[in-house]
């Protein structure tokens, strides 16, 4: 994305009529029971906001949520608007955020890969020292088990190792950990597939 190349996605959140998911990830439906509805959450590279929506439409009243897209971040704070819900949506990106505040949720959803394997691996770092104790991270990236499809293969610069992601949280308890592959598809974008982990963690 730095050399000025428009990603698939920034089409979609554009359009009014194309949208990629309005439902949320199940693992966050699965685990977020085990916070009370008052916790901090923070939804990093929330893109059209289906997660960080759907638990302020659970009743979760402290919800921040940002994405380096200026049009993603706007389709979010419509749906806010347009059903009354709550929450703070901005625009920033990953490498340059900076905590002001500390989280009992932490999750993150198909974005790490997009920067580099260094600069992920930074963001976990501050992520894990501003989440509260008893604090869940929810996270999901790409690995280089399979190249990189042709839609994101320009910007997929942060592939993981698989298994990289769960080093990365060994000093707290693993809650769940997958490694596994699954078929994508986009409007316009022919079927296609990723590898993929996905780590469930609870600060001690």
């Amino acid at each position: 994305m730095e050399n000025g190349a428009q990603p698939f996605w920034e089409k979609t959140y554009r359009s009014e009529s194309q949208t990629f998911s309005v439902e949320p990830n199940a693992t966050l439906k699965e685990f977020e029971r085990l916070l009370s509805k008052q916790a901090g959450a923070l939804d990093v590279g929330c893109g059209e906001g289906q997660n960080c929506l759907y638990l302020a439409r659970q009743g979760w009243t402290d919800v921040d949520a940002f994405d380096i897209s200026v049009y993603g971040i706007e389709r979010v704070r419509r749906r806010c608007e347009a059903e009354r819900l709550k929450i703070n949506a901005f625009t920033a990106d990953l490498r340059e955020f900076q905590f002001k505040r500390s989280y009992d949720l932490v999750m993150s959803f198909g974005t790490l890969h997009f920067v580099s394997r260094e600069e992920w691996k930074e963001f976990i770092f501050r992520a894990k020292e501003n989440t509260r104790h008893g604090g869940i991270h929810i996270m999901q990236i790409f690995t280089d088990t399979l190249p990189a499809s042709p839609d994101i293969s320009e910007f997929a610069i942060g592939l993981a190792k698989d298994g990289e992601l769960k080093e990365l949280y060994e000093d707290w308890e693993i809650l769940q950990f997958k490694s596994y592959t699954f078929e994508d598809e986009h409007p316009g974008v022919p079927k296609h597939y990723h590898a993929s982990n996905k780590l469930v963690a609870r600060r001690k």
